[in-house]
This record gives C-alpha cells, sequence and structure tokens, in this order.
C-alpha cells in the first residue's frame, strides 16, 4: 500500500505532511495520556475514602474475559485515526478532540473521584496477559466520565464518514462491542457511559468538521436583551448542576440533570456571545450530530412549547401570491410547498423528505439580524416564482413574521412596515413583530 492509496476504509497517510503531524501530534499525546491518566489514579488512591455510584441491577452484568480484546482495541484505533486523514487541519481537528477529551475527563477524575466496586475473576491465556498488561497501570479509579467511551464516540465518528457497505456495518458492530465491554471487563459502571457519551459529543461539537469552532469567535454581546436572556438560561444551567450536586448523593437518579445542565449552558453561550452557530445547523436544515444528542434536552422542551401555542392554529397561512408564514413544518405537512425558507437555529428539518430548504439560523426571541432578513427576503422573492413556498421559524411568529415583513417592503408588495405587519395579520397568523425588527428597502436597515 503506497502513503496515499485508496483503499476500502479510505486514503492512509503513512509519509508526507499529513502523517509528520499525524506522528507529532501522537508523541504529544500519548505520553500527555499516561501522565495525567496516572497522576488522576494516585491522587485518588491517596483518599481514606472514594465514592463510587452503582446500580442494584449492575451485579447481574457478566463478566466475559474475551471482551478484553475489543477493549484494548480503541487503543490502536486511537492512533491509526490520526493517520486516516487528508489535510493536517483535519490531522488537528481530530487531535484536539482527543486533547479536549482527555483534558475534561482527568480533570472530573481529580474532582469528583469514583471507584469500582466488583473484584474480577482470575483470567488466563491471552485474555489474562492483556488484564495483566492492563491492570499495570490503571487502577479501579477514572471512572466518571468513562473517557473510554469519549475517545470512543470520537473514533467511531472520524472513521464512519471513510466507510461504505458492509465494512461499515462492521464498523458500527465493533465499535459496539468496544463500548458493552467497559462494562464485561468489570472496567465501568454504568453511569460512565452516558457521562463518557456526554464528553465524547462535546468534543466533536467543540471542533466540527468543516466548520470554525461554535466558541471560536465568541466575544460578548453588547445587546441587553441578548445578555439578560442569555443570564436566564445561564441560571437554569447552574441551579441544575446545583440540585445534582445536592441530591445526587440521596438519589443517583439526579444525575440525568447534567445532560439539560449542559444544554442549557450551550444555549446561555449562544445568547452571550456565540450566536446561533452553537445549534450546528447546515444550510439545508439538518444539524451536526454532536448537536443533535447535546441539545436534545433543550429542543424537547422547544417542541413542547411549539405545541402549547400553535395546536389550535394552523400549520401555516397564505399571505400573498406563492408566500405562506407558519411553524416549523412536519414531515405530512411538506407536500403542500415547493421550498422552504427557514429561520429556525435550534430545530433540524423533518427527515425523509426531498425538498429545497434554505436555512437563515437565527436565535429565538432576538432581533434577526438585518443582513439575513435581507438575504432570507431574496430567497422568498426567487423561491416563490417556483412554486409555494413556506417560510417558518419555530412557532411562525417572529423570525419568520420579519423576514416575510421586509420581503414586502423590499419587492413592492407593502409601502411601510405598519402595512407590511397589517397584511401579514390579515392572513389570519398571530404575530409578534415591531416596526424596528423589519428591514426597509431603502435603507437596507431596521425600520423605526
Amino acid at each position: 500500500m503506497t502513503a496515499a492509496s485508496v483503499s476500502p476504509i479510505g486514503k492512509w497517510r503513512l509519509e508526507g505532511p499529513v502523517a509528520k503531524r499525524a506522528i507529532l501530534w501522537l508523541a504529544f499525546l500519548a505520553p500527555f495520556f499516561y501522565l495525567t491518566y496516572g497522576t488522576a489514579n494516585w491522587l485518588a488512591a491517596q483518599r481514606q475514602h472514594v465514592a463510587h455510584i452503582t446500580f442494584s441491577w449492575e451485579h447481574d452484568i457478566p463478566f466475559l474475559a474475551w471482551t478484553i480484546f475489543p477493549y484494548w482495541s480503541i487503543n490502536a484505533f486511537y492512533g491509526l485515526s490520526l493517520f486516516l486523514n487528508d489535510t493536517q487541519s483535519e490531522v488537528d481537528r481530530l487531535a484536539r478532540r482527543y486533547l479536549t477529551a482527555q483534558m475534561i475527563a482527568v480533570a472530573c477524575f481529580v474532582a469528583f473521584p469514583l471507584t469500582f466496586t466488583f473484584a474480577k475473576p482470575l483470567t488466563s491465556g491471552a485474555p489474562g496477559f492483556l488484564f495483566d498488561l492492563l491492570g499495570g497501570f490503571d487502577k479501579p479509579f477514572n471512572q466518571a466520565p468513562s473517557l473510554h467511551i469519549a475517545l470512543l464516540i470520537i473514533i467511531w465518528e472520524h472513521w464512519r464518514h471513510r466507510l461504505a457497505g458492509a465494512i461499515l456495518w462492521l464498523w458500527h458492530l465493533w465499535c459496539l462491542l468496544i463500548g458493552v465491554s467497559v462494562l464485561t471487563t468489570y472496567q465501568h459502571h454504568f453511569i460512565d457511559i452516558p457521562t463518557g457519551a456526554l464528553l465524547g459529543f462535546f468534543a466533536l461539537w467543540l471542533f466540527p468538521a468543516g466548520e470554525p469552532s461554535p466558541l471560536g469567535d465568541f466575544v460578548l454581546s453588547p445587546n441587553g436583551k441578548h445578555k439578560r436572556i442569555g443570564s436566564y438560561y445561564a441560571a437554569a444551567s447552574l441551579a441544575l448542576l446545583l440540585l445534582v450536586v445536592v441530591e445526587a448523593a440521596r438519589s443517583i437518579i439526579y444525575l440525568i440533570l447534567l445532560w439539560p445542565a449542559l444544554a442549557f449552558g450551550i444555549v446561555a453561550l449562544a445568547y452571550l456571545g456565540a450566536g446561533p452557530g452553537v445549534f450546528q445547523k447546515r444550510q439545508n436544515g439538518t444539524v451536526s450530530l454532536a448537536s443533535l444528542w447535546l441539545l436534545a434536552p433543550y429542543r424537547l422542551g422547544v417542541k413542547i412549547n411549539i405545541y402549547l401555542w400553535t395546536r389550535k392554529l394552523p400549520s401555516s397561512v397564505r399571505i400573498l401570491d406563492n408566500v405562506h408564514l407558519g411553524r416549523l413544518p412536519k414531515r405530512a405537512e411538506l407536500s403542500a410547498f415547493a421550498s422552504v425558507i427557514d429561520l429556525t437555529s435550534e430545530l433540524a428539518r423533518p427527515s425523509g423528505v426531498e425538498i429545497a430548504w434554505r436555512t437563515f439560523p437565527a436565535l429565538d426571541l432576538v432581533p434577526v439580524p438585518p443582513a439575513d432578513l435581507e438575504k432570507a427576503s431574496e430567497a422568498i422573492e426567487n423561491a416563490q416564482m417556483k412554486g409555494p413556498v413556506l417560510v417558518c421559524c419555530a412557532l411562525g411568529f417572529q423570525r419568520s413574521a420579519a423576514a416575510v415583513a421586509t420581503w414586502l417592503l423590499r419587492h413592492g408588495h407593502a409601502v411601510n412596515a405598519e402595512q407590511a405587519i397589517h397584511l401579514i395579520k390579515t392572513g389570519g397568523r398571530p404575530i409578534h413583530l415591531s416596526d424596528d425588527m423589519i428591514v426597509t428597502e431603502e435603507t437596507g436597515e431596521r425600520h423605526g
């Protein structure tokens, strides 16, 4: 196989700039891992008492010695993945994901050490050798979040985009075995798995493929409304974290609140300065897998809110010509439209439907940036010439209404903001829109 030969799993880079970058990262990451991981183990061992979090049903999990093979295999995939890249920037992205997971996990191991409580049966042969080798540096600490699971999520995501057909299904199966093996080798308790998965998805979210980091250009917003809404979400996140700290010792079920706490914290960052990019919504209306999982609790709340506000309203109404205004549609409702102009950032488009979809992600409850309203207005004008177009946001009350009002003004269907708002209300859709949320044709700036 040559340095960049094509194989069923993509292109291996065994020499050249990509390989050199991979070797440099590996030369740093491997010692860093063993140094920090070992230090966390040592610090936990100095304590007189280290807590554990165990469900009673976990005592029924069998010990399967042979699963040490998939368990150990992640070490090989860890290194090989760095060489399975086309550019140096791809190597850097993967390495940063590794480093993020390792640093956060080790910080948790030091701050909140946990221990594994089951006794491992004696093993022999090849599995016994691997268990002995593992025991040489791995102690019964460093539990939640499972770094093994976090790295598995990162590596699984890295390879699944480079595989196809039967090999891809084999990859999914092997990764499933690796995930299960942390339990059947008696290395981790169950709680370590979901916390490790969240950490892995966070690393993927922080360093997305083909996009800048959602926090890379963070600048504290000068807008008072942005700060106020951001502070509400930050307070909710901190309140949930406090509840976990206070109540988890009484009932470990409270640990599930870590998930919405993280989701609300990310949403807080969006309003405080990171912007709608934290939701990682693409132009075609889809969202990244990491965003889909990390922000699932928040999205559930959004969907409940949509139901409560719009359950007695039509999903959309016709405003003028081929232009319709409404909430984010369900799959069955899309057959009435040729295209969709979407101003939500927090929700993904319905899956399994082929339709022209343009997204201009905007945060809820705050005015849409004028430049985005202008782009959405032009998209509406172009789309309505080809058939019925739905302009939507979560509720269809504000962001999408501002886009339709801007289109009415900029393309001669209304002479001022008041008339544009009146036309929309005449269509039968309740909206929460003021003059200063609309962009005028003459100035390209907000009216008012």
